[in-house]
């Protein structure tokens, strides 16, 4: 049974909007004038807590760690880019929690990682798992979380690499149009089915089948 009034929309200064699920509780805030969004994902049975993105506001990150069961145990970045990892250091310092993100990515953030992503790897968040998937473009090493329900769809956490509507931006020196939309099309729409969950690094959810019907176009396009 999923939570039946969530809606993924939140806005920076306002609640958390939350998402039961038989084993896994997901947490959904915004944060900054970027409106970034952050998850806190709690295993039911243990209460064990995994942060995504310590975008901004160590207060509001500490209040939604409250939210849930109070404790911290992996804080993963999904990339490298500052508007995702100004609260990093600050959360890291204040919990002396364990960080994990890409080796490509973990590099240039203001906490080197302690434990450093590959694609396929598994974290084990109390009784559930998730899988790494990595989608490079964005950044070099862009990550997404897959949270596959024993008792239902799946829940993928893409960061800045798939949005409704589109891929992430790949227009600045260094990133690749190309690269992301193979990766997201054969790692993702490859991989998942159409009731899938999508939780992008900024405003509203969306469905791998919302978006499939559009894969085509936005190749086309180049973005």
């Amino acid at each position: 049974m999923t939570h039946t009034d969530y809606t993924g929309d939140v806005a920076p200064g306002g609640p958390s909007d939350v998402r039961e699920l038989p084993h896994l509780t997901i947490r959904k805030a915004a944060v900054s004038s970027m409106h970034n969004n952050v998850y806190l994902l709690t295993d039911r049975a243990t209460g064990h807590q995994l942060l995504l993105d310590a975008a901004d506001d160590v207060g509001r990150i500490t209040a939604l760690v409250a939210e849930g069961t109070g404790r911290l145990d992996l804080v993963v970045t999904t990339h490298q880019h500052w508007d995702h990892t100004r609260a990093l250091k600050d959360v890291v310092e204040d919990t002396g929690v364990e960080t994990a993100a890409s080796a490509a990515d973990g590099r240039a953030l203001p906490v080197r990682p302690d434990r450093e992503l590959a694609h396929g790897d598994t974290i084990t968040l109390g009784e559930s798992t998730l899988r790494v998937i990595e989608l490079r473009g964005h950044t070099p090493g862009g990550i997404a979380l897959a949270y596959d329900d024993p008792e239902g769809d799946s829940h993928l956490f893409t960061g800045d690499s798939l949005f409704p509507g589109g891929v992430g931006n790949t227009k600045n020196p260094g990133q690749s149009f190309d690269q992301l939309i193979d990766d997201v099309e054969t790692r993702i729409f490859g991989e998942y089915d159409d009731a899938d969950w999508v939780y992008p690094g900024h405003g509203g959810d969306t469905t791998l089948g919302a978006e499939r019907p559009n894969l085509d176009e936005w190749r086309a396009r180049g973005w």
